[in-house]
């Protein structure tokens, strides 16, 4: 397919190309059956590529591994082998030497985790395609009806869910599950990478605990870990099952097409660029996917790629918030070829096998190299061409890798970051482990040595109760219900069409006061809703269908208070600190703007409740001699630390696995802490993710990134690409960006910015 008018455009500033590769074969493993070698030729696989059979040996033997190809290589296939020899024909590897061995247990069970409902769904009708007629497979989830779920306790062999369910619903009735619990000879975890941070520290603690209750019913089981590449596979993958030994499998064996990646400088706005491409991509019958950041703008650029398009009803929109049967809709329009563009969050960065997309449009850096590479991995796959467009935004990041695309094409993915001790999960996961099973002295093993002393302090606050070295859970609620693994909120909230009362949708309890605040714009499936009232109690948001000519933006203030330093390094003639913080966060209204010219229309205010969570921040200060020097008072001070601040969070994403809404800033010109100037960077989640860590070990590259990019961006006074924040809680005001560029050289001892 020809893309020669995209990629001459005036708006592409760099590309890539990557020539295509031939594969490397390998042979089907004496342990699998012949049938079952037979089902995969059907399917078109003649044999398994060198890695995928790599990957095979090693789980049938018995060990944990984990597999670190690029997107599109087939790692399914080496988890799926020995599962299926397993669990349809009762074939255990017992020996290096690969012997098979028919065991006299009748019934041996896998169980799959996928992060989303999509890809546990996908994985299911690709695993079923695969396997023997009769082959007891199903999935698992909130959608499941009471006939399925006994159905995966009672009978099903292979299991397909997520970790919310197995939080909420296996573990917490390992009783009901014990048969399949005592059989389990695979787990599998997909898409691991995508487990980092809190998020990641939660699902952590759930496969601890996960194989607790396994081995209290006498299976040990074996895990493969699928994951995006990673310098340090190995200690991510035992760090997040829990295992001091995880084999890594990262040479890629597989065959793979022409990908060119470009570099799209907007002309006129990120997001009628993206528009325009998925349209013009569509109309070319190439089957496009556009990622965009946020739900609000997938639903605004499916409108507008609409309303170009020559087929309009061939583009539509997908996002997490959408009901069950909508989301299988597009799933099943997507498979088909029915669907040739799509808007879409990273709901579908994931393994989805959306075969036959021929390109995929990234609007705006996704902040991390490794989630960059899984969306782009979308097109091209099974050794097809692809394109892949990163459409810049104007932020410092973006503008940052236009600059520097090497940055881009060649860098290595970053380190996954997982820090499972935490505390504030650890501690929540232990009380879960003791309404399961009493929680004992040996449990160390599944929980670190840390686990006993957090024990004895959920004791001592009544939590947990000791009863001769054994601590139980003795409340009449269930544990688990006073922990959220994707943040450490509450339940999400129901969004209901008030003249209806059909549920719209939902959003997370820590997006309400930012997304659905009376007065707020509402996107879904590309119907604008205005909402109008907002029940805490109840958790309900009521939403009325309009079509205003405007979008909100929240308006939001910020207290931080330094509770304990844990770090201190001198940097130039500052001192970068880092430790913990107590963040107090309230939204104080919202902005009303124009959608076409984003001019502000007016400002609302709003009575919200004031939020309050203890995280981890990196600090750096303005030394009083400095400060004396440049004579500034407070105002000139503040506009000065406040766009150093919004610099620095931009570019952070560039060292640390995160991106910008991942992590928050406050900057002042007189802390009551320090006494002085202070800019704060702090991680997005309660008890911290490790983001705000990461940028104090790197502090060096990443603050003189942050100058380099005050000093080289063109704009005269300021702009999204320097200083400019889209989250910027005061609307952007008080900012000035040659300030910043001074006190930052002056405080690296860099003055102009060269290093």
């Amino acid at each position: 397919m020809q893309f020669d008018w995209l990629l001459s455009s005036d708006e592409v500033t760099a590309t890539s190309v990557r020539k295509p590769t031939t594969g490397e074969p390998s042979h089907w493993p004496s342990w699998l059956s012949a049938e079952a070698a037979g089902r995969c030729a059907d399917a078109g696989i003649a044999a398994p590529w060198s890695h995928q059979r790599e990957f095979a040996d090693v789980l049938f033997r018995g060990d944990h591994a984990i597999i670190c190809t690029p997107t599109g290589s087939g790692k399914t296939l080496g988890y799926l082998l020995p599962i299926i020899a397993a669990t349809a024909e009762g074939v255990l590897g017992v020996s290096t030497d690969s012997l098979r061995a028919r065991l006299t247990t009748p019934r041996h069970t896998a169980l799959y985790i996928a992060p989303t409902k999509a890809l546990a769904h996908d994985q299911g009708r690709a695993s079923a395609a695969l396997g023997p007629r009769g082959w007891r497979i199903t999935t698992l989830d909130g959608d499941s009806d009471d006939a399925e779920r006994r159905f995966a306790r009672e009978h099903a062999s292979y299991v397909l869910t997520n970790p919310d369910m197995l939080h909420y619903s296996v573990l917490p009735n390992h009783q009901r599950w014990a048969g399949f619990l005592g059989s389990l000879r695979y787990v599998v975890v997909d898409e691991a990478h995508r487990y980092q941070g809190v998020f990641g520290a939660h699902v952590a603690q759930v496969l601890r605990r996960l194989r607790r209750v396994a081995a209290h019913y006498g299976a040990q089981p074996v895990f493969a870990l699928s994951s995006a590449t990673a310098p340090n596979a190995a200690e991510f993958g035992g760090s997040l099952i829990g295992a001091p030994d995880v084999e890594v499998i990262a040479r890629d064996t597989a065959p793979s097409g022409r990908r060119t990646v470009a570099l799209w400088r907007p002309g006129s706005s990120l997001r009628s660029d993206t528009a325009l491409l998925l349209a013009r991509l569509a109309d070319q019958r190439a089957q496009t996917i556009a990622f965009v950041p946020s739900r609000q703008g997938a639903e605004l650029v499916s409108i507008a790629a609409q309303e170009i398009a020559t087929e309009p009803s061939r583009i539509a929109s997908y996002r997490g918030g959408y009901l069950a049967h909508d989301r299988r809709e597009l799933e099943a329009a997507l498979h088909s070829g029915e669907l040739r563009g799509l808007a879409s969050t990273n709901a579908l960065e994931l393994g989805v096998d959306v075969a036959g997309m021929d390109a995929v449009l990234v609007s705006g850096y996704p902040g991390k190299l490794s989630s960059f590479w899984q969306q782009a991995g979308r097109a091209g796959r099974r050794g097809r061409d692809a394109l892949v467009v990163l459409l810049a935004r104007e932020n410092p990041l973006d503008a940052y890798l236009l600059d520097h695309p090497e940055l881009l094409f060649d860098a290595p993915v970053e380190r996954a970051v997982l820090h499972p001790e935490n505390p504030r999960v650890l501690g929540p996961h232990l009380a879960a482990a003791a309404q399961e099973l009493p929680l004992r002295p040996d449990d160390d093993q599944w929980f670190g040595p840390q686990a006993a002393a957090i024990a004895e302090a959920l004791a001592a606050q009544g939590v947990l109760r000791n009863r001769g070295g054994r601590y139980y859970w003795t409340r009449p609620d269930r544990a688990v219900d006073f922990i959220s693994l994707r943040a450490m909120e509450e339940h999400p909230f129901d969004i209901i069409e008030r003249d209806t009362g059909r549920v719209v949708g939902v959003v997370d309890a820590g997006a309400v006061d930012r997304t659905v605040h009376p007065g707020a714009v509402y996107l879904h499936q590309g119907d604008s809703y205005l909402v109008t009232e907002l029940d805490r109690e109840e958790r309900q948001a009521f939403v009325v269908k309009d079509r205003p000519r405007f979008y909100t933006q929240p308006q939001s203030s910020f207290d931080i208070e330094i509770v304990q330093e844990r770090g201190r390094k001198q940097l130039g003639i500052t001192e970068v600190c880092h430790g913990d913080v107590r963040l107090d966060s309230q939204v104080l209204g919202y902005l009303r703007r124009d959608e076409v010219t984003h001019e502000v229309w007016d400002t609302t205010s709003l009575d919200m409740p004031r939020h309050r969570m203890v995280t981890q921040a990196v600090w750096w200060t303005v030394p009083a001699h400095l400060a004396r020097r440049l004579g500034w008072g407070e105002l000139e001070m503040g506009a000065a630390v406040h766009a150093a601040e919004h610099t620095a969070i931009g570019l952070l994403p560039a060292f640390a696995p995160c991106d910008r809404w991942d992590i928050g800033g406050v900057s002042t010109a007189l802390h009551p802490d320090t006494g002085l100037a202070t800019i704060f960077v702090h991680d997005g989640m309660a008890g911290g993710a490790g983001f705000a860590l990461r940028g104090w070990e790197v502090a060096d590259h990443w603050l003189h990134a942050t100058l380099e990019r005050l000093t080289t961006c063109t704009c005269s006074d300021g702009c999204p690409s320097c200083v400019v924040s889209p989250k910027c809680g005061n609307a952007n005001q008080v900012l000035s960006k040659t300030s910043a560029a001074e006190l930052l050289g002056l405080l690296l001892d860099d003055p102009l910015g060269l290093r």
